[in-house]
C-alpha cells in the first residue's frame, strides 16, 4: 500500500464538510479491498463514518482521523518534496498513513482498528455520533497536524457572542440615540486588555476577534453590533467566563456558543512532544479510549491556498504510528 499514492488519491475528492459521501465510499471500498472488516457508521443524510477492524477482533488501539476539509477543494499535485491539495496535511495524508501503519501492524498480530469520521472541521459530528457507539479500545491515536510529533496537550476552545444594543437617531443629532457601536467597541477594548490564563505547561490562553457586524446606515446612530469572539483555553474556562461576563457588564450581552475543553494527553518515551494551539476531535471521542494526538505534517499550512504535506514526513509517521501502538499494547 503506497500512502503517497493514497494520499494524492484521496485529496483528488471533494469532501468539504457535508460533503463527505464520495471520500467516505472511496476509504471504504479500499478498505475491504485490503480485507479488513469495514463498517459504515451513519451520521446524516448520505454522510457516514468508516470503522475498519481486523477480522472482527475487537481493537484495543483504534487510529482515527478526519474525512472532511474545509473549502476550496484545490486538486491534488506534488513535486521530489512534497504532496499539495486540499485536505493533504489535513487529513487525507494521516488517513494513508494509518492505513499503512495498520498493514503493518496487522501483520503483527496486533488488534488494531481504524475510524475515520466526518465533520471535524465543522462541528464534529460524526465523532459525536461514533462516541455514541465505542468498541471497548484502550487507546486513541488521533491524528492531527503536527510534524510528526506527539502532543502533551491540545488547547480547548470557547466561542463567546458579545452583543450591545441601543437607540436609532439621525447621526445630526447624536445625542438622541445611542450608539450600539460605541458601546462594543469599549466592550471590546476592556476584552482585549484582560489578562488572560496562563499554563507553565502549555502556554497562554489567546483570544481572537472574527466578525464584528452592526449598524443600519452611516447617517444613522446604530441600535445593534455583535462580535464574535474565540479564547484558546488552557485549562477550565468557569472563572474566564465569569471575567468576561464582568468586562462587558453595562455594555453588552454575552453568550457563550461552544466549548471544547482543554486536553492533558498521554505521550511516550522517544518522541520529540509538542503543544497543539488547535482543537481535535478527541474531547467528542472520550470513550474510544486515553487520547494521543500525532500526525505528519504541519499546521502552519493547513487551510491554507499552498497546503501540502512532506513526502519524507509522511513516510516517517508510518513507523512512527507503528512504533507508538506497539508501546501502547505493552502498556
Amino acid at each position: 500500500m503506497d500512502p503517497i499514492r493514497l494520499t494524492r488519491t484521496l485529496v483528488d475528492i471533494e469532501s468539504t464538510s457535508g460533503k463527505e459521501a464520495e471520500v467516505g465510499a472511496a476509504l471504504y471500498d479500499e478498505l475491504s479491498r485490503l480485507g479488513y472488516c469495514v463498517h459504515k457508521m451513519p451520521v446524516a443524510h448520505e454522510r457516514f463514518n468508516v470503522f475498519a477492524i481486523v477480522d472482527d477482533q475487537p481493537p484495543e488501539i483504534v487510529f482515527s482521523t478526519h474525512m472532511d476539509t474545509v473549502p476550496p477543494f484545490i486538486p491534488s499535485s506534488e513535486d521530489s518534496a512534497n504532496i499539495y491539495g486540499r485536505g493533504a496535511c489535513d487529513a487525507k495524508g494521516i488517513i494513508a498513513a494509518q492505513i499503512s501503519a495498520c498493514e503493518r501492524l496487522r501483520k503483527e498480530g496486533a488488534p488494531v482498528g481504524m475510524l475515520f469520521v466526518v465533520g471535524e472541521e465543522r462541528d464534529s459530528l460524526g465523532a459525536k455520533v461514533a462516541n455514541d457507539s465505542p468498541q471497548g479500545s484502550r487507546f486513541l491515536i488521533n491524528g492531527e497536524p503536527t510534524e510528526n510529533k506527539i502532543a502533551i496537550a491540545s488547547k480547548g476552545a470557547l466561542r463567546a457572542e458579545v452583543t450591545a444594543r441601543g437607540r436609532m437617531a439621525h447621526s445630526a443629532y447624536p445625542a438622541l440615540g445611542e450608539s450600539a457601536i460605541e458601546k462594543l467597541l469599549d466592550a471590546l477594548t476592556r476584552l482585549r486588555t484582560m489578562t488572560l490564563p496562563n499554563n507553565p505547561e502549555v502556554g497562554p490562553s489567546t483570544m481572537n476577534i472574527g466578525v464584528i457586524e452592526g449598524g443600519r446606515a452611516p447617517n444613522v446612530i446604530a441600535d445593534f453590533a455583535r462580535a464574535h469572539l474565540l479564547y484558546r483555553l488552557v485549562g477550565p474556562s468557569e472563572t474566564l467566563r465569569r471575567q468576561i461576563v464582568e468586562q462587558t457588564a453595562g455594555l453588552a450581552d454575552v453568550e457563550f456558543v461552544l466549548e471544547i475543553p482543554f486536553m492533558k494527553l498521554r505521550t511516550v518515551p522517544g518522541i520529540e512532544t509538542m503543544v497543539a494551539a488547535f482543537t481535535t476531535d478527541i474531547p467528542a471521542l472520550s470513550r474510544w479510549g486515553q487520547p494521543v494526538l500525532l500526525g505528519p505534517g504541519s499546521i502552519h499550512v493547513a487551510h491554507t491556498e499552498h497546503e501540502c504535506i512532506s513526502k519524507r514526513q509522511l513516510l516517517e509517521a508510518v513507523d512512527l504510528y507503528c512504533l507508538l501502538a506497539r508501546q501502547l499494547l505493552r502498556a
